[in-house]
């Protein structure tokens, strides 16, 4: 397939001025796939304002730790977060937060 005319889609994550641009195909199949599932959407929504462990945004959406996890990997793969360990009162914690606030698709 021939794509003739460049598109720009700008998605917004937060009302911050950090941004990035993907123009590599498998990038944007990477990231439109990880878009593409509620509950990943719904875990970007829970850590804009800060950053959130696994069991806290597992309890707010009210989900199992085992599935947030699993979704919080395929967010990090596809580049949208960042994740830390941090201690925790029974073992490590792993923190998620935001990598950019501004995400701009070119094709």
């Amino acid at each position: 397939m021939e794509i003739t005319q460049i598109g720009i889609l700008e998605v917004n994550l937060q009302n911050k001025s950090e941004s990035i641009t993907i123009k590599s195909d498998e990038k944007i199949e990477k990231i439109v796939k990880a878009l593409s599932s509620r509950t990943r959407r719904q875990i970007l929504h829970h850590i804009q304002e800060e950053p959130m462990d696994v069991s806290h945004i597992a309890a707010s959406l009210q989900m199992t730790e085992a599935n947030i996890s699993a979704q919080i990997k395929k967010l990090e793969e596809a580049g949208l977060i960042d994740c830390s360990y941090s201690s925790g009162n029974h073992g490590v914690r792993k923190i998620s937060r935001l990598k950019f606030n501004k995400l701009i698709i070119e094709f």
